[in-house]
């Protein structure tokens, strides 16, 4: 199962935290996974990108980890591409959260939106 957790204190991100693989297929047929990991990295690179913010990301391929830590308050551009982030998120959690057709109604991602 995949989990991200958005870190926020009121309408500010300080940050989010990926974990684990969703398992809805095979390695390479696995289209939970792939639309997070798209998200997610695209997500990065445009915040770093396109609005010019400072980013901390710790990344583990093989165990399935991706931290990324805001150092500072993050710009408004920053600002709406993880509120767009977090908006596919939560498709992918309606759509494919509780996958009941072959892996009997097993979890393959949540999404949590924790404040700090």
């Amino acid at each position: 199962m995949t989990t991200i957790v958005i870190y926020k204190s009121n309408s500010q991100y300080s940050g989010f935290t990926c974990m684990g693989h969703a398992g809805f297929d095979q390695s390479g047929k696995d289209i939970v996974c792939a639309a997070i990991s798209v998200l997610v990295i695209n997500t990065i690179n445009s915040i770093e990108e396109l609005a010019a913010e400072k980013i901390i990301v710790d990344a583990d391929e093989a165990a399935g980890t991706i931290e990324c830590h805001f150092p500072n308050e993050i710009n408004e551009k920053a600002k709406l591409l993880m509120d767009s982030m977090v908006l596919g998120l939560k498709g992918i959690e309606h759509d494919y959260g509780n996958y009941g057709r072959k892996r009997k109604g097993r979890k393959v991602f949540e999404l949590i939106i924790k404040e700090v």
